[in-house]
C-alpha cells in the first residue's frame, strides 16, 4: 500500500518519544504538574499517540477548537469534525499557565504522556452543544457528558508519548494504525472495507458485511468500538468473544476482527465522518455507513435526534476530500421460502420475510424465550445468555427519591422485609441517613457533595446489582442529572427502578421530627431541599407513589407487584 498520506493532510502521525528521549523525560515529568485523565481522556490520548486522530498532534487549542466547532475543519482547512479536547477543574487549570508542560497519568498513576499547554480557555459549552450536535438536550450522551461531566476549562497542545496505555484484554487485538495497515500489507489487501460496531453481530449483519466486500471486490476489516460507547450498551468482553465466534463463518483469510479504543460521542453526521477519517489512517479504502449511523436514539420529546440518511447524505458531500469510499448500509431480511438472507429490495410480493427487531431480540433474552437460529448464530446467543441472564436471574436497584419526609426510608424498609421474605436474592438496603454515617461522613450538604454522596450509592448498588443481589437506595437525590448518572452506571448491569415519593411538602413539613424544614426557613440550615433548594421532579420515573394515600405496606406492595411485571420477581 505504500507509504500513507491522507488526501486532506500530511502523513500519519505517530507521537511517541523514543526509548532514551522518553526515559529523559519521564524524569523531568516529576516535577510537571499531574492531570489524572477521565476514561473518555485516556481513549482520546491513546488515539492521538498512536496516529488513529491524525493529522492532530495534541488536544485542539482554541483556535483549532472554534474552527472545528463552527466549520469543521482544523486552522490549515484540513477536514475535521469533532473537538478533542482536554477539559480540566477551574482549579487545575489556576494552577498552570501557558506554555507549562503538564504530565498526563491514567487512573493508577502511569505516565502516559507530557503536554506542553499552548492555550487555555473557558468554554461555550451551550454553543458547543449546539453547533457539534445540533442540540442542547441533555438526554443526548455526549451533551450530557458535555454539561454535567466535562470539567469547565480547555486545554489544548502538542503531546509527547511517554509509553502506551496498558490493556489487559485482548492483547492479540488491539493494533495501531501502523501496526494495523501492516498487516494488510503482509496479507496482500490491497482493498479494505471497515465495519464499526458497538453491538453484537448476528447473521444479517454478517451477510451484510460480507456481501459489501464481495461488491467492492475488497477484504473485511470487523473494527468494533471497545473505548467507549452508549451508555447501556453491552459490556465489550461479551462483544468481543460474540465477535469471535462470528469470525469462524466467514472464508477463510477474507476478514479480520481488530479493535478500537474509541471514545463516541454518538454525534450522528459528524461523528461519521470523524469515523471515515479514522478507518483512513487504519488503512481502509471503505467504509460501511449505516442507518443512523453513530446516533444516540431519540430526545426526551421522543423526536430521532438525527434523520435516518443524514449521515448517509454528509458523508457523499465530502467523499472525495476523505478518500475513502462510502458503503451504504442496507437493510437485510430472512427470506423464509428462499431460506437465505436477501436485501429488502430484492425480495418477491410472494415472499415470507422473518424479520426480529432489537426491541423483540432483548425482551426475548431477557425473559429466557427462544431466538431463532436464522437470526443469530448458537455461540453467539450463549454469550450473551450468559453475561446477561434471564431478567428473575439478575440482579437489580430499586431507587427512591423524594423530599426528606416523603417516606422513602419507611417504604424501603417494608420493601426489604418483604424482598427477605422472596428469599430469591440477598438484599441491601441504602438508606440515605445510613450511607452519610457510614460512607460519606466526611461530606458536608454542599451541591457537590450531594451529588459525590449519591454517585457513591450508585456505585455500591451497582456492585451489588452486578453481582446479582438486591440493593434498596433511599437517597433524597434531588438533581436530575445525577439521578440519570446513576441509572447509567446500574441499567448495563441489571434492572434499575426509580420510584418518586410524591409526597407534597406541605405533608412532609408536617411530618418533621426532626425539625428541619422550621430550621430551614428561619435560615438555620442554608440549601435544604424543597425550601431554598430545588427538588427536581423526576420525568420518567417507573413508580410515582404519594404516602400521603398510600399506606407503607401498600406502597412497597405495588413495588413488588411492578418488579413481577418486569419479570425480576417470580
Amino acid at each position: 500500500m505504500g507509504a500513507f498520506k491522507q488526501a486532506h493532510g500530511g502523513e500519519l502521525k505517530d507521537l511517541y518519544l523514543a526509548e532514551h528521549k522518553a526515559d529523559e523525560e519521564k524524569l523531568r515529568a516529576s516535577d510537571y504538574p499531574s492531570w489524572d485523565l477521565s476514561p473518555r481522556q485516556l481513549c482520546d490520548l491513546d488515539l492521538l499517540l498512536n496516529g488513529a486522530f491524525s493529522p492532530l498532534e495534541g488536544f485542539l487549542g482554541q483556535a483549532d477548537y472554534e474552527k472545528v466547532c463552527a466549520e469543521m475543519r482544523l486552522q490549515s482547512g484540513i477536514l475535521w469534525p469533532m473537538p478533542v479536547t482536554l477539559d480540566v477543574s477551574e482549579d487545575f487549570a489556576g494552577s498552570i499557565s501557558q506554555g507549562d508542560t503538564i504530565a498526563l497519568r491514567d487512573a493508577e498513576g502511569v505516565l502516559i504522556a507530557t503536554m506542553e499547554v499552548s492555550d487555555i480557555w473557558v468554554a461555550d459549552k451551550e454553543s458547543e452543544a449546539q453547533r457539534v450536535f445540533g442540540t442542547t438536550d441533555d438526554s443526548h450522551p455526549a451533551v450530557d457528558y458535555l454539561m454535567h461531566k466535562a470539567g469547565p476549562v480547555y486545554l489544548g497542545g502538542k503531546v509527547r508519548g511517554i509509553e502506551p496505555p496498558t490493556f489487559y484484554d485482548f492483547k492479540l487485538l488491539r493494533d495501531t494504525p501502523s501496526e494495523l495497515r501492516g498487516r494488510f500489507r503482509k496479507l496482500g489487501w490491497r482493498k479494505v472495507v471497515a465495519f464499526q460496531t458497538r453491538n453484537p453481530l448476528h447473521r444479517g449483519h454478517q451477510e451484510l458485511t460480507f456481501r459489501a466486500a464481495r461488491e467492492a471486490d475488497a477484504n473485511l476489516l470487523i473494527q468494533p468500538v471497545v473505548g467507549m460507547t452508549k451508555p447501556g450498551d453491552i459490556d465489550h468482553f461479551t462483544r468481543v468473544r460474540c465477535y469471535e465466534h462470528v469470525l469462524e463463518q466467514y472464508p477463510d483469510q477474507t476478514t479480520t476482527l481488530s479493535l478500537l479504543n474509541l471514545a463516541m460521542r454518538m454525534g450522528g453526521p459528524r461523528e461519521t465522518l470523524w469515523h471515515a477519517i479514522i478507518r483512513k489512517n487504519y488503512g481502509c479504502t471503505h467504509f460501511i455507513v449505516g442507518r443512523d449511523h453513530a446516533g444516540p436514539g431519540n430526545d426526551r420529546n421522543g423526536e430521532p435526534f438525527y434523520g435516518p440518511y443524514d449521515a448517509q447524505e454528509l458523508y457523499l458531500e465530502y467523499e472525495k476530500e476523505l478518500d475513502i469510499t462510502m458503503v451504504p448500509f442496507k437493510m437485510m431480511v430472512y427470506v423464509e421460502n428462499k431460506a437465505e438472507y436477501l436485501l429488502v429490495d430484492e425480495t418477491d410480493p410472494g415472499d415470507t420475510v422473518l424479520d426480529l427487531s432489537g426491541t423483540e431480540f432483548r425482551r426475548r433474552l431477557n425473559e429466557g424465550l427462544d431466538i431463532p437460529e436464522w437470526f443469530s448464530f448458537p455461540k453467539v446467543v450463549e454469550e450473551l445468555r450468559r453475561a446477561h441472564p434471564p431478567r428473575h436471574e439478575q440482579g437489580f436497584t430499586v431507587f427512591f427519591t423524594g423530599l426528606s419526609g416523603s417516606g422513602k426510608s419507611t417504604v424501603a424498609n417494608a420493601l426489604m422485609v418483604k424482598l427477605l421474605e422472596d428469599g430469591s436474592r440477598p438484599v441491601t438496603l441504602l438508606d440515605g441517613d445510613i450511607v452519610r454515617k457510614n460512607l460519606s461522613s466526611e461530606l458536608t450538604f454542599s451541591k457537590e457533595h450531594r451529588d459525590l454522596n449519591i454517585q457513591r450509592i450508585g456505585f455500591v448498588a451497582s456492585e451489588i446489582t452486578k453481582n446479582r443481589g438486591i440493593a434498596i437506595c433511599a437517597p433524597i437525590a434531588p438533581y436530575t442529572h445525577t439521578r440519570r448518572l446513576v441509572r447509567e452506571m446500574i441499567s448495563p448491569l441489571g434492572g434499575f427502578l426509580e420510584v418518586h415519593v410524591s409526597t407534597s411538602i406541605e405533608v412532609c413539613e408536617s411530618r418533621d421530627r426532626k425539625g428541619l424544614y422550621a430550621k430551614a426557613r428561619a435560615g438555620l440550615i442554608k440549601g435544604f431541599t424543597g425550601i431554598d433548594d430545588p427538588y427536581e421532579v423526576p420525568e420518567k420515573a417507573e413508580i410515582v407513589i404519594d404516602t400521603a394515600e398510600l399506606s407503607p405496606d401498600l406502597a412497597a406492595h405495588r413495588i413488588l407487584i411492578t418488579l413481577e411485571k418486569m419479570g425480576y420477581l417470580r
